[in-house]
């Protein structure tokens, strides 16, 4: 499927890696969350396994390759086991994230055993105190750094997720961060900040085109990389929709984690015409070079902004207006 994406995309299609935020359930309070409302939510149908061998089957029925398990924190997930067996992992590249609290050499080596390809561990700081004040979690960076090395010891390909702000990008704590990534022979995920969840409205810890110049001058040092990197050869800018979608719990499409916008419910009708009405949004069906949730002000401003205060997520044709379809 792979070796198809550049013919895909020749012809407009997605190939969208699904972010599959299966269920809720964690055991950190992060200050950055995105999801936390989302958590409050009781009263509407969530994804069965039924439900979830059904979306396999159409995500291979359309050439998608790769999901990516997320939560709340997977290893929380009470059917977690039988819920990776009805992705049907033999026929995907299946990577998850986690903070690293329930994941010692045992479970290492046994989501290896069940299909898991590739663990991103959630780390925002080398400093224990800022990382546990971070996460609201005293001790979780001492469980991070053993769930680092038992990933290792396991063979699990193993990505380092971190959270930059402007505050942060320029520092030399975050130069020591990727320096103790190199050593560790693991790359890093860079996640910029975003003014939704628990950071709705905070615009001061926004990145701005300077600083995100600033990151691809480290990515020639270093083996760290955004959503904006080129991968597979292919240079898509923002990925939404075309490289990246997210499902919730509950059945709807985002654009992104971040984007908490429906495009519609994959438990209502068919993700591929899901997918074609995302595409028909001009954000998400043309090249757009910056990351729209973190430093586009204007579409921050003109489309994020309508979604506080509001329940989550909130359909496409409340927040997108008439020329804002191809």
């Amino acid at each position: 499927m792979v070796m198809q994406f550049s013919d895909k995309i020749q012809r407009g299609e997605s190939i969208a890696a699904v972010v599959f935020q299966y269920n809720y359930a964690c055991n950190f309070r992060c200050s950055h969350c995105s999801i936390r409302r989302l958590q409050d939510v009781k009263d509407r149908r969530s994804f069965t396994l039924d439900d979830v061998r059904n979306l396999s089957r159409q995500m291979d029925e359309l050439g998608l390759a790769n999901y990516f398990i997320t939560g709340g924190e997977p290893l929380m997930f009470p059917d977690f086991d039988e819920f990776i067996a009805s992705l049907d992992p033999s026929k995907f590249h299946v990577g998850m994230d986690s903070n690293g609290w329930l994941l010692d050499a045992a479970k290492a080596k046994h989501l290896v055993k069940i299909g898991i390809d590739k663990i991103e561990l959630g780390l925002d700081s080398l400093s224990a105190e800022e990382h546990d004040a971070f996460r609201h979690r005293p001790g979780a960076h001492a469980r991070c750094l053993r769930a680092l090395d038992a990933c290792l010891a396991a063979g699990l390909h193993i990505i380092l997720q971190t959270v930059v702000t402007k505050q942060r990008i320029r520092s030399r704590e975050f130069i020591d961060f990727l320096e103790f990534a190199k050593s560790k022979g693991v790359g890093t995920c860079v996640t910029y900040a975003k003014p939704v969840g628990m950071w709705e409205g905070n615009f001061d810890v926004l990145v701005d085109k300077d600083d995100m110049a600033s990151m691809r001058e480290l990515e020639k040092q270093y083996d760290v990389f955004t959503h904006l990197t080129p991968s597979y050869g292919l240079n898509i800018g923002c990925i939404a929709v075309k490289r990246m979608i997210t499902i919730t719990q509950f059945g709807d499409v985002l654009p992104c984690p971040y984007m908490q916008i429906a495009l519609g419910n994959v438990l209502e009708e068919p993700l591929k015409d899901i997918l074609e009405r995302g595409k028909r949004i001009k954000y998400f069906g043309q090249y757009v070079d910056t990351c729209l949730m973190a430093e586009d002000r204007e579409f921050i401003n003109k489309y994020v902004t309508k979604l506080y205060g509001k329940p989550l997520p909130v359909p496409h044709d409340q927040v997108f207006e008439e020329d804002d379809y191809l």
